[in-house]
């Protein structure tokens, strides 16, 4: 079984951070002004711990499969699964970093695999997202001959070991709250330009999740905000977490839980907006604002991609480990 795990990426050391945005930005440079921010932010969280857990997520997840091999293997007509030979390989690339997906897809090609599974850390589909990851994969086989073939997990957002997963982290904060009715649970995921939402699958697959949690939770005050639009022109899907903090205090609440839903992996669009900028909107408005720890490579989420690798992997025809 053959799998190519996929992330955002971040940059190791503060040279790197050009690149990295030049790369976000699809080759254009960022402006000197530009620049300068995207490096204060990194100085002002320190070191991002995205490429350390999604390497760990990587390994962990590698791990669970193994783990779970064996039922799926064994030499009858009715066992589960499809039948698979030797173990699994969970590979790694990055969408803007080393190593990029186009060199996984090199090192794929290069250990023989003829099908794989690909999965993306973030669990909602959007024409922004998880569709630039499938192109750059597809571009990548292109490259290379098509030397095998793949298919793509697209979207997560109601599975029900995700939603426990999140559901558990809220509840944490739930008892930390000083007056639980005069507080609103907040649901984050990045916005994406509007041009691109407009179908609206995106935000509906972010509703959903929240949704789900709030119902296993029984929250009667709930919404959902964005985070993390981009430097650009053009509008982008909102209310922004800072205004949607501004309406909490006009409506009378005290306190606010905050849960970023489209980020399972702490990084530096989770400890900058949430934690530093959103924290500082709220004291400004005098509200207390609590935010959930993050899935990273916690073993209930290891947990989710396994079982979605798993049953895309069933899916496939005639699917065997090489």
């Amino acid at each position: 079984m053959n799998v190519l795990l996929m992330a955002y990426g971040t940059p190791y050391r503060p040279e790197e951070i050009e690149p990295y945005y030049t790369d976000i930005r699809r080759g254009r440079p960022p402006s000197p002004e530009l620049l300068a921010e995207l490096a204060e932010r990194y100085d002002l969280i320190g070191r991002s711990p995205l490429s350390e857990i999604t390497y760990a997520q990587a390994v962990r997840l590698e791990a669970a499969l193994n783990a779970t091999l064996p039922l799926y293997s064994k030499p009858f007509q009715s066992s589960p699964g499809p039948r698979v030979q030797g173990p699994a390989r969970v590979y790694l690339g990055t969408k803007h970093w080393h190593p990029f997906i186009a060199e996984a897809v090199q090192a794929m090609a290069q250990d023989g695999v003829r099908q794989a599974v690909g999965i993306v850390a973030a669990p909602h589909f959007s024409s922004r997202s998880i569709a630039e990851y499938r192109e750059k994969v597809e571009h990548a086989l292109a490259e290379l001959g098509h030397p095998f073939t793949f298919s793509l997990v697209e979207a997560y957002p109601d599975h029900p070991g995700y939603i426990q997963a999140v559901s558990g982290r809220v509840s944490e904060q739930i008892w930390r709250l000083r007056e639980p009715g005069r507080a609103l649970f907040l649901f984050t995921a990045h916005s994406i330009p509007e041009k691109s939402a407009q179908d609206g699958i995106y935000q509906a697959q972010v509703r959903t999740t929240a949704e789900r949690v709030a119902e296993s939770l029984g929250l009667a005050h709930w919404d959902v905000a964005w985070q993390s639009a981009g430097r650009t022109p053009e509008p982008w899907i909102g209310p922004d977490i800072n205004e949607r903090l501004e309406a909490a205090a006009a409506q009378g609440y005290g306190e606010v839980v905050v849960t970023a839903v489209g980020f399972p992996s702490d990084h530096l669009e989770v400890f900058y907006d949430l934690d530093y900028e959103a924290q500082n909107t709220a004291t400004r408005l005098g509200l207390r604002l609590l935010r959930t720890r993050s899935l990273n490579a916690d073993p209930d989420y290891i947990e989710v991609l396994r079982d979605l690798v798993l049953a895309a992997w069933a899916r496939l025809p005639q699917a065997q480990v090489v």
